[in-house]
């Protein structure tokens, strides 16, 4: 079964109380901490502009917190749409996986097909790193064009020379999404290009772009390369944010007839990184203006909190079977999330798992999430792992623990068909 359960008298700053709810109904219940009350019951799309909040005009947009995923700002964030370009960052990503785990390099050379050529080449009349046909190129090389001019020929080729054939990459794509914990990403091709299997929500572009940053550093770098030359064509990053923001540097802009003008940026100002999705708009000016107005807003209203020190207590897992009824939850890393400097945030935090959890129990074993609202919106979620080992009880006590889960259960079957 699903249970949330609130920080139980956790030390330092932050304090709550335990809430448990065994039917469907939400429990509001307010944490003090730091002086300010975080509560529930804010708008689904966030502050209202007269509160301090993002007055956007995207369709959809969100605006994140790279090191904590803490969400700012959100509008239709799960509404799935044509990704554009903006997709060649989950091309980027299978690439480099592929790299670190060894099973491609980055000298090995693939193919330059003519359905490559003609596809996404200088024939089609797409962004393109104007790949020659029947030449080969390094995966070095095709990276940069796939990233910098938003090559969709160097997408192909990639796609071909890793899968055999684009349509198997497309597979390989929504594989790895899953992987990644992005459940409602499709893919149909490996650019982008017209096709109705390329599906993504601002939120999976948001969570994809934020996994690229702090998994590899060292390909990132690419994202925000100015100009790229091949073929003897020298080719400008499509990248606005680059020449208009301080310290933005990636990701990608899309543009698709269905999907619209789109955008992914970050930038990393008083070392905090901000990373900005916009889908949907009809002109690319106000894709580059609505994703700065947005970036700028967030460096200019919010700042990193700390909520739990490392190890500090998160909360308690409710046991089965267990020489102990619960097991303290903490996170080895702190986990922060990003709150208005004004002070006017509200927010509630709670432990969520699937439970009671089994015993035996070992240290450092996943137990669930403690998730952050802010309002209706998630503003941080971060796993939870167990701070001790718990054994297995005696025969009674897991007896015991049985007969309470069967009375639990009926109570519970009872109060759904109520």
């Amino acid at each position: 079964m699903a249970s949330e359960r609130l920080p139980h008298r956790t030390s330092g700053a932050a304090r709550g109380w335990i809430s448990h709810s065994l039917v469907a109904a939400l429990l509001i219940t307010a944490v003090a901490w730091g002086g300010l009350v975080y509560a529930a019951n804010q708008s689904v799309q966030g502050a209202k502009k007269e509160e301090g909040g993002f007055d956007g005009d995207a369709p959809t947009a969100i605006l994140i917190e790279a090191t904590s995923g803490s969400v700012l700002w959100e509008k239709n964030a799960d509404e799935l749409r044509a990704p554009s370009s903006m997709m060649k960052l989950m091309t980027a990503e299978v690439v480099f996986h592929a790299i670190k785990q060894g099973e491609i390099k980055l000298s090995d050379e693939y193919h330059v097909s003519e359905n490559a050529w003609r596809k996404g080449g200088a024939p089609s009349g797409t962004s393109t790193m104007f790949a020659a046909i029947h030449s080969k190129i390094a995966v070095d090389d095709l990276l940069h064009g796939a990233i910098i001019p938003s090559g969709n020929d160097a997408c192909i080729v990639l796609a071909e020379g890793m899968a055999g054939s684009e349509r198997a990459f497309a597979e390989m794509l929504t594989k790895r999404a899953r992987e990644l914990g992005m459940t409602q990403s499709t893919f149909g091709n490996s650019n982008g290009l017209p096709d109705p299997g390329n599906k993504m929500t601002v939120r999976e572009l948001a969570k994809l772009a934020r996994y690229v940053i702090l998994t590899y550093p060292e390909f990132y770098k690419l994202f925000g390369e100015k100009e790229f030359t091949w073929n003897k064509i020298r080719q400008q990053n499509r990248n606005p944010l680059l020449n208009s923001l301080e310290g933005a540097d990636g990701l990608k802009t899309g543009y698709t007839k269905e999907g619209g003008y789109g955008m992914v940026g970050s930038a990393v100002q008083n070392g905090i990184r901000l990373i900005v999705v916009v889908n949907g708009l009809e002109d690319p000016d106000d894709r580059a203006t609505e994703a700065k107005k947005m970036l700028e807003w967030g460096f200019r209203n919010f700042e990193a909190r700390t909520l739990f020190a490392a190890q500090q207590p998160v909360g308690y897992a409710k046991v089965f079977g267990g020489d102990t009824r619960s097991v303290k939850l903490a996170s080895p890393e702190p986990i922060k999330v990003m709150v208005s400097k004004n002070g006017g945030d509200k927010l509630i935090a709670r432990v969520v798992y699937n439970g009671p959890v089994r015993a035996p129990i070992e240290a450092g074993q996943q137990v669930g999430f403690v998730k952050v609202w802010r309002g209706a919106n998630i503003a941080v979620e971060a796993p939870v792992y167990a701070a001790e080992s718990i054994g297995r009880g005696s025969t009674m006590r897991r007896a015991i623990d049985g007969a309470s889960e069967l009375v639990i259960g009926m109570f519970r079957a009872g109060a759904e068909k109520l």
